[in-house]
């Protein structure tokens, strides 16, 4: 009678048909180990072995949500793992000081967006799946019209202190003259991006 091997039974063979040890584990990617959770952002939590307690959660606009046995979190600007430290913690009382495993992910990471208007060939309303720079956001929006003025870009943010406004250059990263990268600054959430 043939051996039949279930799919996660095949692994170590494969593994070792490629030369990679059994242990390896595969790196997180620096896209998915630095998001950080945002308002409005929709977010799955798993306790594991308590079905009762699988929820999708949309994160309110003050950066907060309320899970079941824990209460209200703020989990804006946090990364998974911490949320899920958070409330594996909070939950410990409840089985008997045995913190439960639980699993936090992002299924829609609609809270990271940001605006471009100006002269672009598609200024509108963006929400990439992952960061993004100036320049990416740029060529979502369709790169800038033949009228554009690349090295009066302006950044509007909104911080804790107020507004502010960045001002980047990028007329000599368009033709690929980038000399170090902070000249391509990162966008946070609810950027304004203006070309002029």
């Amino acid at each position: 009678m043939p051996l039949r091997l279930k799919p996660w039974q095949l692994a170590p063979f494969f593994l070792l048909a490629t030369g990679m040890p059994a242990s390896a584990q595969p790196e997180p990617t620096a896209a998915t180990d630095s998001y950080r959770i945002n308002p409005g952002d929709q977010v799955e939590v798993y306790v594991w072995g308590d079905e009762r307690l699988q929820r999708s959660i949309r994160v309110l606009p003050d950066g907060s949500f309320t899970f079941p046995l824990v209460g209200r979190l703020v989990v804006q600007g946090k990364r998974t793992t911490d949320v899920e430290a958070d409330i594996s913690a909070a939950l410990a009382p409840q089985y008997n000081g045995e913190p439960p495993q639980v699993t936090v992910s992002v299924q829609q990471p609609t809270g990271y967006s940001y605006s471009i208007i100006g002269r672009v060939r598609s200024p509108g309303n963006f929400t990439p799946m992952r960061y993004v720079n100036v320049l990416e956001a740029l060529a979502a929006a369709g790169g800038p019209d033949e009228f554009a003025s690349l090295d009066n870009v302006t950044i509007i943010r909104k911080t804790e202190q107020g507004v502010t406004a960045i001002r980047v250059r990028l007329g000599g990263a368009m033709k690929g003259n980038v000399s170090n990268a902070n000249e391509i600054p990162q966008l946070q959430v609810g950027d304004t991006v203006i070309v002029p």
